[in-house]
């Protein structure tokens, strides 16, 4: 009796499938309306802000904003810069010096503090930053009231440091800093820096500070932004109408424009002055910011 061996079967090759994923097309659909949607809702308002700024009072009110007539462009300038005996010009200097100032500061403090949290070691290190980070969660406008009531007691109500001192800590900053040290500065780099007799502060500020750049950009933008866009902090601090940001000066004219229609355009070409300087901050800045956005990503 002879027994039969039967050949094991060869599974069919499998073609390997040349390309990206198709993308099902209702899938694209909806991620282009999505998007397209969402760039709508924040191109419209600016949009709007452009047209209107050149126009004057009698075409605002009848809200004629496509027509080519009541084109008043440089005169709503001329009113803007002549209105209050050029208080906007003082605004526009004070909003700057709080923002770029206080930003650079800012950013500065936060990324040393968020590299110690990172690389040294101190008791209660993880609990210390536990409450940074519980300080993020807090609104900045619960702090007013006692910021307030600390300025009030320091004698620096209605004065230049009452709102720039503040904006000084920034506890998300401190967050990111960390995170940009742990993503950007290896401990080797510092080893050998140490090895090579380099102190402390020589090894931050000549190795560790140069490879935070990206970092220290990032954190500068949104102090930034945060700082210029800042508006009831100084409503609390301030009286003098001299040391207001431009938001809270355009606040106080478009308060009055119920009352006195002129104010109605040089409130409309004021605001739109005043988002150059973000725009410009960060067209200049973006190949930094956009790099500091993947910190950590890639380890």
């Amino acid at each position: 009796m002879s027994a039969t061996t039967t050949a094991p079967r060869t599974p069919p090759a499998v073609t390997p499938r040349s390309g990206p994923p198709r993308t099902p097309l209702l899938g694209r659909s909806v991620v282009n309306l999505v998007v397209g949607v969402s760039a709508l809702y924040t191109l419209l308002p600016v949009l709007w802000l452009v047209l209107a700024s050149g126009k004057n009072r009698d075409a605002l009110f009848k809200s004629d904003l496509l027509s080519a007539g009541n084109f008043s462009f440089v005169q709503n300038l001329k009113d803007l810069f002549a209105m209050d005996e050029g208080l906007y010009v003082r605004w526009y200097g004070n909003s700057l010096l709080y923002a770029v100032l206080g930003a650079a500061l800012g950013a500065l403090i936060s990324i040393a503090c968020g590299y110690a949290f990172d690389k040294y070691r101190f008791p209660h290190k993880e609990k210390l930053f536990g409450l940074v980070l519980a300080a993020v969660m807090v609104p900045q406008t619960v702090l007013a009231l006692p910021l307030y009531l600390m300025a009030s007691g320091t004698g620096l109500v209605n004065t230049f440091w009452a709102v720039f001192i503040p904006v000084l800590f920034n506890p998300f900053g401190v967050y990111l800093g960390r995170i940009f040290s742990q993503g950007y500065v290896p401990d080797e780099v510092l080893e050998a820096a140490r090895v090579d007799g380099a102190g402390e502060l020589t090894t931050y500020a000549r190795v560790s500070l140069r490879m935070l750049g990206p970092g220290l950009v990032t954190v500068f933008l949104f102090q930034l932004t945060t700082i210029w866009n800042n508006f009831f902090l100084p409503m609390v601090m301030l009286s003098d109408q001299k040391l207001y940001p431009v938001s809270l000066g355009l606040y106080t004219w478009n308060s009055s424009a119920s009352v006195s229609p002129e104010y109605y355009p040089v409130v409309i070409i004021g605001s739109l002055l005043a988002v150059l300087p973000l725009i410009l901050a960060f067209v200049l800045l973006q190949r930094f910011w956009k790099s500091g956005l993947t910190a950590g990503s890639v380890k």
